[in-house]
């Protein structure tokens, strides 16, 4: 036995075992995620191939199909249609001649293996060293990210070219072998889209000086050989329209997210615009592309590439939604000293490029500038302003580490079931917390308008039937007391309004002040709250899908009286325009009760004062009577709201463990391993 234990063999299996065990769990991730990348581009595939004819690959019909601008005689940009280069359409002649439903099959799918060469290669090209973990998952994940971006779902529906110029790109920087190779793929990539010239200069201040000679003769030689071919179509494209200039929907369009565009947008115009477009162009191409060279010679040419990207974005005179992948390539660039800000950048990023604009920001007049050029200023940003850190930084790899709580012992074994998400003492990043409420709020309207709302006789019937459901089991357990409730406010003005200004003026403004005062005062404990929140207001949103109600006051025949938003016209099945705003058959459960009870809850837990623990838990009381008093809930939607938030508070507990109190004397902290701040920093 001595013997055995002096060799280590028992240590040796261990530790063998330990990594088989890790090796396979990294397996299973690694399937999941390709699952995930092949379930998107089938959907995205099934989207586009059943959207009926002529509402389906519009560009490339407008191209190549039997009445396309590549067919006429005359000038390619006679109708402004056509918005690519003369090379461009020199390449897409041939295509004119295939069968329309083969070519729209072979375009769909030849784009769709296009991006998954785009991610491989963006994956391969992360700045080094990486973990074998991020090695192995991060081909799947660009893969699906791609997938996701409003830029590549845009190519796929219009079947555009855009994905060729970066995939070109890509190519010439991380997969061949010769600058001179190098140079040919980007400058035919520049002939394709002519801002990628930007590039060059890249090459040339980085030492690979033939690949951007290369890039420079290859660009024109092919816009030699294209107006050779096409001489009125070149003069008309590179001297009357300025490169493309004025080609397609109007340059102050929203869609069209330049520099150019968004000073248009601005109410500039004539010279004064041209002026200030220019010097600006100028500006953001000198600071840009410095900021690319210095990256390129700090051994992260994937971010100098996103940079350079971002800069060609921001200077083209159109850029539009199919030509912004640049931006999602900019996500590869660390920000941040602390562990917990490292995600903040990637995830603005995220979100930015896969959901629309209006989901980002409030619709406030005041916003709308900033909300109509959020891809433009993302892209600015990457290009001039954000602070990527440097390969050389000691926090590149090894982040300053988070702060966690000492875990507190649960009442069951398995609690916590996801130990990974253990109690944070630090505060979050606001503006990552800012991003994630206001998108999970334009979540949770847009589920509300669409879970069974509508103006439709079915909607309506089958939420009516729901409600007769409702009062039928109330009148069962004797809770039925909302129209009685409802007629004695009515008669009382003082009180009436009272109920009205409640219901109307504390469903969000309560919540946000409980949750602004704890991530100011209480950290951990507004984790703590926030998930709980969360989690309800999920499980609520679960409950309008598969139980659309109608609220008392639309339930006609009734008699009940909508004190807040006046009488209904029961002949009319939109009720008037509410529906037309949001979900009038989102009644079950009352997140109106929901989060108020949240808001009791939560200040009676951590309040000081008994006396606060007491202002606390009116809220709650005076809400459910407003929502019954008003018409606009029954009592067992009140019920159901209070389910939902004990369940928020359950699965809180279940998945992260008991609270953690933070409260009188500093708790003791753990503070994670640097090999383990790694592992959690992305790559």
């Amino acid at each position: 036995m001595a013997n055995v234990e002096h060799g280590g063999r028992p240590g040796e299996a261990f530790a063998a075992g330990a990594a088989g065990t890790a090796k396979a769990r990294l397996g299973m991730v690694r399937a999941a995620l390709w699952l995930v990348a092949a379930v998107l581009a089938i959907r995205q595939v099934a989207v586009v191939l059943s959207t009926p004819k002529g509402e389906r690959l519009t560009d490339l019909e407008t191209w190549v199909g039997p009445g396309g601008v590549l067919h006429v005689n005359g000038s390619l940009y006679d109708s402004t249609r056509f918005t690519g280069t003369p090379f461009g359409g020199l390449v897409l002649k041939p295509l004119t001649r295939a069968a329309e439903e083969a070519l729209g099959w072979g375009w769909t799918f030849g784009t769709l293996l296009l991006v998954v060469a785009l991610g491989l290669v963006a994956a391969r090209a992360l700045p080094q060293p990486v973990s074998r973990r991020t090695a192995l998952l991060a081909a799947p994940v660009a893969i699906s990210l791609l997938m996701l971006s409003l830029p590549v779902r845009n190519t796929l529906y219009l079947g555009q070219t855009s994905i060729i110029p970066v995939l070109l790109v890509l190519l010439g920087c991380f997969a061949v072998r010769g600058e001179r190779t190098s140079g040919l793929l980007i400058g035919v990539a520049a002939a394709l889209q002519p801002t990628v010239l930007l590039f060059a200069p890249l090459l040339w201040f980085t030492g690979r000086r033939r690949a951007a000679l290369s890039t420079g003769v290859t660009f024109a030689a092919c816009t030699a050989l294209a107006w050779a071919a096409m001489p009125h179509d070149s003069y008309t494209y590179w001297v009357h329209h300025l490169a493309g200039v004025g080609l397609g929907r109007p340059a102050d369009d929203l869609a069209n997210q330049s520099l150019h565009g968004a000073l248009l947008r601005f109410g500039l115009t004539g010279p004064l615009e041209i002026t200030l477009f220019l010097l600006l162009g100028a500006a953001v191409a000198a600071i840009g592309l410095r900021r690319a060279v210095r990256y390129a010679r700090d051994g992260q040419l994937l971010l100098a590439v996103a940079v350079t990207g971002c800069v060609a974005i921001v200077v083209s005179p159109t850029t539009w939604q199919h030509q912004l992948l640049w931006v999602l390539l900019a996500l590869v660039g660390r920000v941040g000293k602390k562990a917990s800000d490292r995600y903040v950048w990637p995830i603005a990023v995220v979100l930015v490029m896969t959901l629309p604009a209006k989901m980002m920001l409030p619709n406030m007049p005041v916003l709308h500038p900033l909300r109509d050029n959020v891809v433009l200023l993302a892209a600015l940003t990457a290009a001039c302003a954000v602070p990527f850190l440097s390969r050389t930084s000691p926090h590149y790899q090894v982040p300053i580490p988070t702060q966690y709580a000492p875990p507190v012992e649960a009442r069951w074994k398995h609690v916590p079931l996801l130990p990974f998400l253990r109690r944070v003492l630090s505060r979050p990043n606001l503006l990552l917390e800012l991003l994630l409420i206001r998108v999970g709020y334009s979540a949770y309207q847009q589920v509300r308008l669409e879970a069974h709302g509508g103006s439709n006789e079915a909607a309506r019937a089958t939420a009516e039937q729901h409600g007769e459901q409702i009062l039928a089991i109330e009148k069962f357990l004797f809770l039925d007391i909302e129209h009685w409730v409802n007629h004695a406010v009515v008669n009382v003005d003082w009180l009436r309004a009272f109920f009205d200004f409640y219901y109307t003026s504390f469903h969000f403004v309560v919540p946000l002040s409980v949750l602004g005062v704890l991530y100011v005062r209480r950290p951990a404990e507004y984790r703590w709250a926030r998930s709980a929140l969360g989690f309800a207001t999920i499980l609520a949103l679960l409950g309008f899908w598969l139980y659309p109600l109608a609220p008392p006051r639309l339930m006609p025949g009734l008699g009940y009286i909508d004190t807040v938003h006046g009488v209904q016209d029961f002949s009319q099945p939109d009720y008037g325009t509410l529906t037309a705003l949001t979900n009038q058959y989102a009644a079950m459960p009352s997140l109106h009760f929901g989060w108020s009870l949240w808001c009791g809850l939560v200040i009676a837990v951590l309040a000081p004062k008994w006396w606060m623990k007491g202002l606390g838990l009116l809220h709650p009381l005076f809400t459910v009577s407003a929502i019954v008093a008003t018409a606009n809930h029954w009592v067992l939607d009140a019920a159901g709201g209070a389910a939902v938030v004990g369940t928020g508070f359950a699965l809180t507990y279940l998945l992260q463990g008991p609270r953690v109190s933070t409260r009188g004397k500093p708790a003791e902290i753990s503070i994670a391993e640097p090999d383990q701040a790694k592992d959690r920093t992305p790559s």
